[in-house]
């Protein structure tokens, strides 16, 4: 039997996070993806989509993961724990994060992604609600900032595009407000979708 094969056979012929039952196909969990069934899910295009490319990322889909972060199996904990970990910020999956209990091995597992925070020696930039900042992202400012030196108050709302992470400090970013560039700390300010 091939690993699609027995995939579907375990999950029912459903998308293993969110249940769907059309465009199906096995993923491989990163980084130990062996091909085996054991070490792979099988998910529906949107999450697959979802899963490669965090710009596409719809945080409402991701709402399915209340059920299958219950599942059994380490691939599919891998899986549900790595989108909880990436939407964060969002609030309700770090609820979600901190009910899921996962055995040191499944775990381990779950953070050898190679994302931002477990890359050693960087510095991670987390807004006020802890999402990751990236240089290029846009943010929204959580309060009223009276701006030293240009004789203007960033109000609360404003967004910042394209914003530039300082290097050597995670607490702040660079980024241009009324036409200035200005030094901004991430605890004033909240990741836009």
């Amino acid at each position: 039997m091939s690993t699609e094969d027995t995939l579907k056979s375990r999950s029912g012929g459903k998308c293993e996070l969110c249940g769907a039952t059309d465009n199906l196909g096995v993923y491989g969990v990163p980084p130990d993806a062996d091909g085996s069934a054991a070490r792979s899910v099988l998910l529906c295009q949107t999450c697959l989509e979802q899963i490669e490319d965090p710009d596409k990322t719809d945080p409402n889909h991701w709402r399915c993961l209340n059920d299958s972060m219950w599942s059994q199996l380490p691939a599919v904990q891998v899986m549900a724990w790595r989108m909880l970990d990436r939407l964060r910020g969002e609030g309700w999956p770090q609820d979600l994060l901190d009910m899921l209990y996962l055995d040191d091995e499944t775990l381990a597992w779950a953070q050898a992604a190679g994302g931002p925070e477990t890359d050693e020696g960087s510095v991670v930039h987390k807004d006020c609600h802890g999402a990751v900042l990236a240089a290029g992202d846009t943010v929204t400012l959580v309060k009223d900032l009276n701006v030293k030196g240009a004789n203007f108050t960033a109000k609360r709302g404003t967004a910042v595009r394209s914003i530039s992470l300082v290097v050597d400090n995670p607490e702040q970013i660079e980024g241009r407000v009324n036409g200035q560039q200005i030094v901004i700390l991430t605890q004033f300010v909240k990741k836009s979708s």
